[in-house]
């Protein structure tokens, strides 16, 4: 009976609720197998018609009982008490004027949220771990020199998975020509270029995209002795804008468990550019803002913004 005090719950009446609920599944069952069935062959179509709605009836008014009586049941259950191991701190639900001072609520809230915050920080902590950069804060300090460092497993992916990965990059979007360059050893360098509107150098380490530069497509993306020119702004302010909006977009499509993916978020999100003189901002509708088209894409439904307009 203590037992039963404590935890709040009317345990006879459980047992009694779950027989209920085993009787209305049998009686519900029969009554789709009946309707599974149809009419059985009879003499007449009179006979068959009253025979299966009489059968039908009665199987109807067997769920109704098992349903009413279910909920009688559910009534004599009784809530599980909502108390927890707090140590004295269980005394404040015995307040007597709860309703003007929910200590015991509060602290019951305050008790799930830290045990939340907790798992989610180690969840965090993990994830930061994977993916250990150079201009990360935790490398700084005297004691960064003697902590040994972390290469993560994106960058020592074999060169011949990172150029199966851009062919299939290619071959999903026709729109864009991305020839991939080697200049020294493994690290990829890719000239992108997205029809006759622009074209984009991105430099990866392995499958990890470390920088872009995005150029008018008449503009010339090599050196004088036939590099590709990795470090020249563009000339146009329009397409010093789009490197600067692509800059962010390499900060925001970050997964470091699948590369592959943020490579290919970042090729559709530049794809989104094909239609960079054509396409009005979406928040003030007009094509040009300041001598500028909209050169922000929203990274998630990629739609066209001015870059004063975004915020």
């Amino acid at each position: 009976m203590a037992d039963a005090l404590h935890v709040g719950v009317n345990l006879d009446a459980f047992s009694h609720a779950i027989s209920g609920i085993q009787a209305l599944r049998s009686s519900v069952s029969r009554v789709f197998e009946s309707l599974k069935d149809g009419m059985k062959n009879r003499e007449t179509l009179e006979g068959r018609e009253k025979i299966f709605i009489s059968g039908f009836q009665e199987q109807l008014q067997s769920v109704n009982r098992d349903l009413n009586e279910l909920e009688r049941l559910s009534g004599l259950v009784g809530r599980p008490s909502e108390s927890h191991p707090l140590h004295n701190s269980g005394l404040l639900s015995l307040d007597p004027v709860q309703d003007k001072t929910p200590l015991y609520s509060q602290l019951l809230q305050a008790y799930k949220w830290s045990n939340k915050l907790q798992y989610h920080a180690g969840l965090a902590s993990s994830l930061l771990n994977q993916q250990s950069l150079k201009r990360s804060a935790n490398q700084m300090g005297a004691s960064a020199k003697r902590r040994p460092k972390v290469q993560p497993s994106t960058l020592v992916l074999p060169p011949q998975y990172v150029d199966d990965v851009i062919s299939r990059i290619g071959r999903m979007f026709p729109d864009l020509t991305i020839e991939l360059f080697r200049p020294n050893g493994t690290s990829a360098v890719l000239l992108v270029t997205l029809g006759k509107v622009l074209k984009a150098i991105v430099v990866m380490r392995s499958l990890f995209i470390d920088r872009t530069v995005v150029r008018g497509f008449n503009e010339n993306v090599y050196t004088e002795d036939g590099k590709l020119d990795i470090w020249s702004k563009s000339q146009y302010q329009v397409f010093q804008k789009v490197t600067d909006h692509a800059t962010t977009a390499l900060l925001h499509y970050q997964l470091p468990q699948m590369p592959d993916v943020v490579v290919r978020s970042f090729m559709t999100w530049l794809r989104s550019y094909i239609k960079l003189f054509q396409s009005p901002c979406q928040r003030c509708g007009r094509f040009l803002q300041d001598g500028l088209p909209p050169t922000w894409r929203d990274f998630r439904t990629l739609e066209a913004f001015h870059d004063t307009c975004r915020m």
